[in-house]
């Protein structure tokens, strides 16, 4: 093996911001730098074409009906579930069926696309790092829904996650890309109904800001392989389409959740590329959190693709990835539970913990 082969120890670089690391991976592998150029030449131009007119009748549903011919995950069990308003799944990794934490997993693909065949491979590794069981979630999507749908559904997969016994103390939400934005989100709901916190969050290549202004028109964007600036205008159109026609005075908008009230939210992981189109957004949401008093890591993974995390089997910068989440989600959930003292109320229920505290703050007086 080569020395170029050998896996570099991330580089800590502190920003001067209590709870907030930011951690640099270096790039290692050739596989790498094929799957970056191969997505400039087929992928990226063909979302370029989407961008003229996002709100066309799209076949939508092809990439989650062409994923559905994989093979299911090895050594993995799949339990179909019904949430109220939309399928789930629940994934264990064969020997880690009596564990009891678990992953919430929210899908990406801009609100609009895949679902729980194009993410069960990555869902199942996960499984696999942690320990624990994920609840793939097949939430409602544009263009016949609002992003709030989104967020009820991934309310809903943590109701069924605590009714099936699993402590919030032993639960972790999990994102890529528009699914970073709903695990954000998710948490955030779980705040504002009084629900207790989950132990953690992860978000991978999260969508962050819907500012087109503040989100393109800065100097030094990097150069994506998969998003050309009007791409990404024409998911943020579209999005802004669809919550003008559907979103009513019963449903919240989606908003930029950079500006959002991020008190409260518990310990996050943030992975990224140094090359994305969203990096800005990553860090900027790393900052707003630990200025939130939220203990944050941001990953910075050099010149990986949008969600190089899916490419697991390709990729070994993604296995190491995903061994990251898996660290984290165990460590999340032991510190949370060393937090909440067997037999009494959970401190973040009470208001005992900053995220407690924060949580009572959002609740209305008189409540």
């Amino acid at each position: 093996m080569s020395a170029h082969d050998t896996v570099p120890a991330g580089q800590v670089v502190p920003l001067g911001r209590d709870g907030l690391t930011v951690v640099e991976k270096p790039r290692r592998s050739k596989r790498a730098l094929l799957l970056s150029s191969a997505l400039r030449v087929t992928v990226k131009p063909a979302l370029s074409v989407w961008a003229h007119a996002p709100g066309a009748p799209w076949p939508t549903g092809l990439l989650e009906r062409a994923a559905a011919l994989l093979p299911s995950p090895r050594h993995t069990t799949v339990e179909d579930v019904r949430l109220p308003r939309c399928d789930a799944e629940l994934i264990r990794a064969d020997g880690a069926e009596d564990d009891e934490h678990a992953i919430l997993y929210l899908h990406g693909g801009a609100f609009l696309v895949g679902g729980l065949n194009t993410h069960r491979g990555l869902a199942a590794r996960l499984a696999a790092t942690s320990g624990g069981a994920v609840l793939n979630v097949g939430y409602r999507m544009m263009p016949k829904h609002p992003v709030s749908h989104a967020v009820e559904d991934g309310l809903a997969g943590y109701t069924w996650l605590l009714d099936q016994g699993y402590a919030p103390e032993r639960i972790v939400i999990a994102g890529d890309s528009a699914g970073g934005y709903l695990a954000f989100a998710v948490a955030l709901a779980i705040l504002e109904s009084g629900l207790e916190s989950p132990a953690g969050l992860v978000a991978m290549s999260p969508v962050t800001d819907l500012d087109p202004e503040r989100t393109l028109d800065q100097p030094g964007r990097p150069s994506c392989a998969l998003f050309s600036q009007s791409t990404w205008r024409g998911f943020l159109r579209l999005v802004d389409m669809v919550e003008n026609a559907l979103v009513s005075d019963l449903l919240k908008p989606a908003s930029s959740l950079v500006d959002a009230d991020l008190r409260g939210l518990p310990r996050t992981l943030i992975q990224v590329g140094s090359d994305e189109l969203v990096l800005p957004d990553a860090q900027l949401m790393a900052i707003r959190l630990a200025d939130s008093d939220v203990e944050v890591e941001l990953q910075l993974w050099e010149e990986q693709v949008h969600v190089f995390q899916v490419a697991v089997g390709l990729v070994p910068e993604a296995r190491d990835a995903t061994r990251e989440v898996g660290r984290f989600v165990r460590s999340a959930c032991r510190q949370a539970e060393a937090a909440t003292t067997p037999g009494r109320p959970s401190a973040r229920r009470s208001g005992g913990t900053a995220a407690g505290r924060a949580a009572a703050e959002r609740q209305p007086s008189g409540a």
